[in-house]
C-alpha cells in the first residue's frame, strides 16, 4: 500500500524491497489473518476502486496483541518479530470474544494508498473516515467494548512511514487521549526532518516525538462521528 494500490496482479509479486522478505511475510500473514477473521468475524476493512485495493484498516483484539513480544505495537505485517507477529502466534489459542475480559480492539494500521498517476487521487477523499465509521458500527454490533489506536501529531512524513493517522483525525471521530509518551523510534535524521516540517503544520517542533493512545468507548456512549471533510490526515 505504501507504493500504491494493490490488486491480484501485484499482491503476490511486489517489487524488491531492501528490508522486507515478501515470501516469508506472506507465508506467515495469510494463515494468521484467516484465523483472526474466522475467530472474530473480521480483522480488516478495505476500500476498493474497481479491482484495486486503495485503502486498508487493520485491527486486532488488544488481548491477542499482548501475546507478541512487544505488545500492541508488534503487529506490522511487513516485519519479523518483535516488530511483527511471532511465527508461532498462529499456534496459540485465540479465545472467542465471549471469553475475553478485555473486549478492546486495537487498530494497528490505517492507510490510504500512495498517489499514483493523479496526485492525491485517493487521499483526502474521506476514505479513512468512512472505514473507521464502518468499524465503529461493526464493533458495536459485534459486542466489543472499545477501540484504541496509536497516534502521533498530524505530519505527512509520519503518516507516510507508519500508516498511523494523526491525533486530530481520531479526535474528530470521538476518540480521546488516554495515554501520552515519547516514541523511541523517532530520533536522528527522522526527528530532524519532522522538526523542520512541524512549523508548516502549525505544530511545535518539540511535539514531533509525542505518541498518543487514543480510545473510543463503545458501551454506554454514542460516539460523535465527525464529518467527511477533506481535512483528515489520510
Amino acid at each position: 500500500m505504501h507504493a500504491g494500490p494493490l490488486n491480484r496482479g501485484n499482491i503476490d509479486e511486489p517489487g524488491p524491497h531492501p528490508e522486507v522478505d515478501w515470501p516469508y511475510v506472506r507465508s506467515r500473514n495469510a494463515p494468521l489473518l484467516q484465523k483472526l477473521a474466522e475467530t472474530y468475524g473480521s480483522c480488516a476493512i478495505a476500500a476498493w476502486d474497481g479491482d484495486d485495493v486503495v485503502a486498508t484498516l487493520r485491527f486486532y483484539p488488544k488481548a491477542l496483541c499482548s501475546f507478541s513480544a512487544s505488545g500492541g505495537a508488534a503487529f506490522c505485517l511487513q516485519q519479523r518479530s518483535p516488530a511483527g507477529p511471532p511465527d508461532n502466534l498462529i499456534l496459540r489459542e485465540f479465545p472467542p470474544l465471549q471469553e475475553l475480559t478485555d473486549r478492546t480492539l486495537f487498530i494497528h494500521c490505517l492507510f490510504v494508498a500512495a498517489p499514483t498517476g493523479e496526485p492525491g487521487r485517493f487521499r483526502r477523499k474521506g476514505l479513512a473516515t468512512r472505514m473507521v465509521r464502518e468499524l465503529i458500527g461493526w464493533a458495536t454490533r459485534a459486542g466489543w467494548s472499545a477501540i484504541e489506536a496509536t497516534a502521533y501529531e498530524e505530519l505527512p512524513l509520519l503518516y507516510a512511514i507508519s500508516g498511523v493517522a494523526g491525533r486530530r483525525f481520531w479526535r474528530r471521530l470521538g476518540f480521546k487521549v488516554v495515554h501520552e509518551d515519547t516514541e523511541p523510534g523517532i530520533s536522528g535524521d527522522l526527528e530532524d526532518r519532522l522538526r523542520q516540517e512541524a512549523p508548516s503544520a502549525g505544530l511545535s517542533p518539540d511535539d514531533v516525538t509525542k505518541r498518543y493512545r487514543m480510545r473510543l468507548e463503545l458501551t454506554g456512549n454514542r460516539p460523535s462521528l465527525g464529518s467527511d471533510g477533506d481535512g483528515e490526515s489520510p
